[in-house]
C-alpha cells in the first residue's frame, strides 16, 4: 500500500533527535558550568526550573496554536524558536543569563510533541500510532545519546559556548527539509492511493477545533495529564542531573560521562520502541485497546522500581544498568501514556490533550529541579529522588484506571 507515512515518522523522529541534543547539553556541560561561571546547586536547579517554567507556558499556548494553524506550520514556528535560543546560551556569561537562554528554549521546544502528536494522528491509522509514537519518541534517547559523544569533546577542544553553536545549527537545517517535504496526507503528491485510502481509513471525525478549557471538563483529559504531571519529571530529572550524579558519586570526568551515558539512553530507545510493540503485539492477539495499552503500561511501571536502590550500589556499571533499565521503562510507558490520547481524543484536539498533559508533566519538573538542588545543596544526597523515581509509575498508573477505567473516547459534541 506504500510507506511514505514512515518518511513522516522519519522526519518527526530527527526532530525529536535535535530536540534533545538541544535539551541536554546544559546538563552535560554543568560540571564545567559551575566551575567556570561560578553557579551552585540552587542556582543550576532555578536554571533548569526557568526552563520547565516555560515549557509549561509554551504547552497551554502551542498546542491550541498547531491545532489552529496546522502541524506544518505550527512544527515550524516551534523549532525556529527553539534553534535561535539554543545557540543563544553561547552568548551569556551568568547564572541569570542561562536562566533567561533556558526560558526561551523551553518556550520554543514545548511545540515539538504535541506537533508530533497530532502528525502521527493525521498520518496513521489508530492500530500503529502507538509504534510510530515509540519510534519517534525513540529520538528522545538518540539525542542523549549524541550529546555525550559529541558535546564533551566540542567543549573540550573548543571551548562550551561552541558547543550550543553547533547543537543550535542541526534545527535550523531540519526545519529547511521540513518546509520543504511535508504535507497533510490528503494534499501530499507522493501518497499513493491505496496508503492514503488506510491512512485515512479510521471513521470520519469533525474538524470544529476544541478550546483546551473545554477538554479540562472529561476525565480521559485529567488521566493523561496526571499520569504526564507524576512521570516527566523523573524523565527530566535523568536528563538534567544524571551527568552531574555519575561525576559526584562516581567520580567520572566530563568526557568520562560519554560511555555510561550512551548506555543508559540506548536502552532507553530499545524501551520506547518495545513499549510501541507491546500494545501492536497483544492487539493482534485480539485484546482490547484498553487492555493491550494498560498491560504495556503495568509492566513499564513494574520495571522501573528497582532504580530506588541506585545509591546504594558501589559499583559504576550496577548503577547504570539499573537506571538503563528505568529509563527504558520509562520510555515506553511514555509511548503509550502519548498514545492513549490519541485513543482518547478525535485528532483535532490532540495536540491540545498532549500540551495540557505536557505542561503538567513540566510543572512536575519544576518542582522536582528546585526541590533536587536544594536537596543536593543541603545534604548531597540523591537517594530521596531515586526513591520518588521508582514509585511514581505506579502511581500514575492507579489513577489513570481510576479516571479512564475503559479508555472510553470522550464524548467531545
Amino acid at each position: 500500500m506504500g510507506k511514505y507515512r514512515w518518511r513522516i515518522c522519519a522526519l518527526l523522529f530527527f526532530a525529536t533527535t535535535i530536540n534533545y541534543v538541544d535539551r541536554v547539553v546544559l546538563g552535560l556541560l554543568a560540571p564545567l558550568l559551575q566551575s567556570t561561571i561560578g553557579f551552585n546547586e540552587v542556582q543550576y536547579g532555578y536554571i533548569v526550573t526557568a526552563f520547565q517554567a516555560a515549557y509549561a507556558l509554551g504547552l497551554l499556548a502551542m498546542g491550541p496554536i498547531i491545532d489552529r494553524i496546522g502541524t506544518k506550520l505550527g512544527y515550524a514556528l516551534a523549532i525556529s524558536i527553539w534553534s535561535l535560543s539554543a545557540m543563544g546560551h553561547a552568548l551569556v556569561h551568568s547564572a541569570l543569563g542561562f536562566a533567561m537562554a533556558r526560558f526561551a528554549l523551553g518556550f520554543g521546544e514545548s511545540g515539538s510533541f504535541p506537533a508530533a502528536i497530532k502528525t502521527v494522528a493525521e498520518w496513521f491509522p489508530k492500530k500503529e500510532r502507538a509504534l510510530a509514537t515509540g519510534l519517534f519518541n525513540s529520538g528522545t534517547n538518540v539525542g542523549a545519546t549524541l550529546a555525550p559523544l559529541v558535546v564533551p569533546w566540542v567543549a573540550v577542544r573548543f571551548g562550551w559556548r561552541y558547543a550550543f553553536l553547533l547543537t543550535g545549527t542541526f534545527s535550523a537545517i531540519w526545519l529547511v527539509c521540513w518546509l520543504t517535504f511535508y504535507r497533510p496526507p490528503q494534499a501530499h503528491p507522493r501518497i499513493s492511493k491505496a496508503e492514503l485510502d488506510y491512512v485515512l481509513s479510521d471513521p470520519l471525525e469533525p474538524t470544529a477545533k476544541v478550546p483546551w478549557l473545554q477538554l479540562l471538563s472529561f476525565p480521559q483529559t485529567w488521566a493523561f495529564l496526571l499520569g504526564k504531571s507524576l512521570t516527566d519529571p523523573i524523565w527530566w530529572f535523568y536528563l538534567f542531573w544524571l551527568p552531574k550524579f555519575l561525576v559526584s558519586e562516581h567520580h567520572l570526568n566530563l568526557t568520562g560521562v560519554a560511555l555510561p551515558i550512551v548506555v543508559v539512553y540506548n536502552c532507553a530507545t530499545a524501551g520506547s520502541i518495545i513499549g510501541g510493540w507491546l500494545p501492536a503485539k497483544f492487539l493482534a492477539q485480539g485484546w482490547t485497546v484498553n487492555r493491550a495499552r494498560k498491560t504495556a503500561l503495568l509492566i513499564c511501571a513494574v520495571c522501573v522500581v528497582p532504580v530506588i536502590f541506585t545509591t546504594h550500589l558501589h559499583g559504576l556499571w550496577s548503577a547504570v544498568g539499573i537506571i538503563s533499565l528505568a529509563c527504558a521503562a520509562h520510555q515506553g510507558f511514555s509511548a503509550n501514556l502519548f498514545t492513549i490520547a490519541s485513543d482518547m481524543f478525535p485528532r483535532r484536539a490532540v495536540a491540545s490533550v498532549v500540551g495540557i498533559g505536557g505542561s503538567g508533566g513540566a510543572v512536575g519538573g519544576m518542582f522536582i529541579a528546585t526541590f533536587t538542588g536544594w536537596l543536593l545543596q543541603l545534604t548531597g544526597s540523591y537517594l530521596p529522588v531515586f526513591i520518588i523515581a521508582g514509585s511514581v509509575y505506579a502511581l500514575a498508573l492507579s489513577l489513570i484506571q481510576f479516571l479512564a477505567p475503559r479508555l472510553e473516547p470522550a464524548e467531545i459534541g
